[in-house]
């Protein structure tokens, strides 16, 4: 197998909306590198890169998939992620790993909201970017409106290097601004294609895009600026270099025309591609830590190194096992290498190397710098974790996933499944980080919560495919919180029980106040004269926490409460801790009514980003749901919202924000308080409470 130095590598993501096309460009570049030897098509569910049996069946890519060719002597390392905003986590991972980003955008449909959230992270990782336009082929293609809203909406530095002679279905061709020739593709499949001088119609238009490209190399760096000042242009080797530098320190975004039904444009795309975009050497080094202290180190991409690894994803096969996927970050990696896992402290052997094309690995004997490949069966390795030599314990770089905007409570067809849930969630968590699953103590529910509908239903699917077990997602229970506005000066309560031999006896006096919210609990000895004795007071407290954490009102949690002992009487012979534990606990609850009960709820801040025309209707969405709007802000072409909502409101409210806007709306949520409920919501919260009890019961 050849061996790739970091300057023939070059590695990208393949981002943007479901359904732009990124799965058949990848097929295109594949085929045309001669890795498969036909062109797969989604609906037959035979493409390199969505291979499993949910890809296949809902036509869509779920999992981020990592493919490798070479062209021209350089190693393309291509990551296809899906365009699916349940499925983020996937392409945030990648582009962590990635030296660039190729936005797939639709020529007739232009900027669509998957394209603008994964622009997001592009730029919040400052990664040197390009984008195709694809579906030039389409009846309604507009290559220059679409290229202006590139412009517009993603990057003023947006150049074309490449466009259409003609578009529509008769698109066949593209004028390479760089080599200034007319390409034209045969049929899709056939592999053919011509270069041609450019057609004399099109001779003014190819030249004003070339001295555009011109002017913008020469804006990125101070030298060539002056030089085509003085001399009104630049030389062919200062256009070529300058084009790579230029795209390196982001300040070019090539945009390339392209159809992958027809194969237009892939040799165009691959040529500049193994020239101009940046060599994982040609980045800046990546800061780390040094794994015992946050000193900060620099990791160059360098293969004589000390060798250190990022495991980016992580994937459990039937029969195989956990297949990590990883980047080398220097240095050099083979089978046998021992290295440490700075993150958990473990030594790991690498076993057989592998780079993939989907499910089809080949045998590698070592990866250096800058390369992506994947190892079999590590014991305590997972996906976010660095592995690196014993003379080099460093911390890469972590990959940072957005928080949970959707949760659901797990709850099992049958009894005695919950080890196998337990095991089976575990691995789609290591498969897909943005899915979290935590079993909490207070709901007494498992949670599983992610970034929508999709994602919870195919991790459930996934618990039956693999493991046999049937779940339904219900809607969790909110931790809501019980507390008082009032004061009860004398609760008391008298334990007393007689029935043969010793008996039980414990008398308390309590007073209940409210504290300030976020105070939490106080408790107060306040007895004079021993009418309690001593021993009995931490039985006193322990049972008024006990009662705490059972709530009064709905078996929630009370908070912000001062609870003072203040008399009492005993028996001498039958007080015990439980009869003084019985008798607060009791008196607690007696207090607790008469003090002006309430019941508080979580409420979340919610961010709300949607496009202009669905302003109205998500507003008023927001009203009904009992929200409050804090304030609104503009982001290019879209409005911001930011809104305080009840948790209890938000059940699958991704998934209505989507119906609600086509898909264009996306919301981030945090905690910020609890809240008093009125007494309506109250009546409904206690009404629920109780008829549960009873189902329970």
């Amino acid at each position: 197998m050849k061996e790739y130095n970091p300057e023939n590598i070059r590695n990208f993501a393949l981002i943007g909306h479901g359904g732009s096309g990124k799965t058949m460009i990848s097929e295109n570049l594949l085929f045309a590198a001669g890795e498969i030897n036909r062109i797969g098509k989604i609906e037959e569910g035979n493409t390199t890169s969505d291979y499993n049996q949910n890809e296949i069946e809902r036509q869509i890519s779920i999992s981020a998939t990592p493919l490798h060719l070479e062209w021209n002597n350089v190693k393309f390392n291509v990551l296809d992620t899906p365009g699916f905003p349940d499925f983020i986590g996937q392409v945030i991972s990648c582009l962590h790993v990635s030296d660039l980003a190729v936005a797939v955008v639709k020529s007739a449909e232009g900027i669509e909201v998957g394209t603008e959230l994964t622009w997001d992270y592009v730029r919040k990782y400052n990664l040197p970017a390009a984008v195709i336009i694809n579906k030039v082929d389409n009846e309604h293609s507009s290559f220059f409106k679409t290229f202006d809203s590139i412009r517009e909406r993603l990057s003023s530095d947006a150049t074309i290097l490449s466009f259409p002679s003609k578009e529509g279905i008769n698109f066949n061709s593209v004028i390479d601004i760089v080599k200034m020739k007319l390409v034209t593709y045969g049929e899709s499949g056939s592999k053919k294609i011509t270069e041609a001088e450019i057609p004399s119609e099109l001779r003014e238009q190819s030249q004003k895009l070339r001295e555009e490209l011109i002017e913008k190399i020469a804006e990125s760096d101070e030298e060539l600026m002056n030089k085509f000042f003085e001399e009104g242009t630049l030389t062919e080797e200062q256009i070529l270099t300058g084009l790579k530098s230029a795209i390196v320190n982001g300040s070019l975004v090539p945009v390339f025309a392209f159809s992958a039904s027809k194969s237009v444009g892939v040799n165009t795309f691959m040529d500049f591609a193994s020239k101009y975009f940046p060599a994982p050497n040609e980045r800046k080094p990546v800061e780390a830590k040094l794994k015992d202290s946050d000193q900060k180190v620099e990791v160059k991409c360098d293969p004589n190194a000390e060798a250190s690894l990022l495991i980016f994803k992580s994937l459990s096969e039937q029969h195989v096992g956990e297949l990590s996927i990883f980047k080398v970050y220097s240095g050099e990696v083979k089978p046998g290498d021992d290295l440490i896992n700075t993150h958990r402290n473990k030594v790991e052997r690498m076993g057989q190397l592998f780079i993939l094309n989907g499910k089809n690995r080949k045998e590698v004997s070592k990866l250096a710098a800058g390369d992506i490949g994947a190892v079999v069966k590590l014991k305590d390795s997972h996906t976010g974790d660095t592995l690196s030599s014993k003379n080099f314990t460093i911390i890469l770089p972590e990959i940072e996933f957005p928080e949970p905007i959707i949760r659901s409570a797990i709850k099992p067809k049958s009894k005695g499944d919950e080890d196998k849930i337990s095991s089976g969630l575990h691995t789609v968590h290591e498969e897909d980080p943005t899915l979290d699953v935590k079993y909490d103590p207070e709901l007494r529910q498992t949670i599983i919560s992610g970034q929508g509908e999709l994602q919870l239903s195919l991790a459930t699917k996934l618990l039956k495919d693999r493991y046999n077990v049937e779940v339904e997602l219900v809607e969790p229970r909110i931790p809501y919180r019980e507390t008082i506005k009032g004061v009860c000066n004398d609760a008391e309560y008298k334990h007393k029980k007689q029935s043969g031999g010793r008996g039980q006896y414990g008398h308390v006096h309590l007073k209940l106040e409210p504290l300030p919210r976020g105070a939490g609990f106080e408790f107060v000895d306040a007895i004079v004269g021993g009418v309690v004795p001593g021993r009995f007071i931490p039985a006193v407290e322990k049972g008024l926490r006990e009662v705490l954490e059972k709530g009064v009102l709905t078996g929630s949690k009370v908070v912000d409460i001062r609870v003072t002992l203040f008399d009492g009487t005993y028996h001498a012979v039958d007080s015990d801790e439980v009869s003084f534990k019985i008798a607060a606990s009791q008196a607690f609850k007696k207090g607790f009514l008469e003090a002006k009960p309430v019941i508080l709820e979580p409420i979340y801040d919610v961010t709300v980003k949607v496009p202009e025309e669905f302003m109205g209707d998500v507003m008023g969405d927001i009203s009904s749901r009992r929200g409050k709007i804090i304030g609104m802000d503009s982001e290019g072409p879209f409005q911001v919202i930011k809104a305080k909502i009840p948790l209890a409101e938000l059940y699958k409210y991704s998934t209505h924000l989507r119906s609600l806007t086509s898909g264009r709306g996306m919301h981030t949520r945090q905690f910020s308080h609890y809240e008093e409920v009125s007494k309506d919501v109250e009546a409904k919260i206690i009404e629920e409470y109780n008829k549960s009890k009873e189902e329970e019961e």
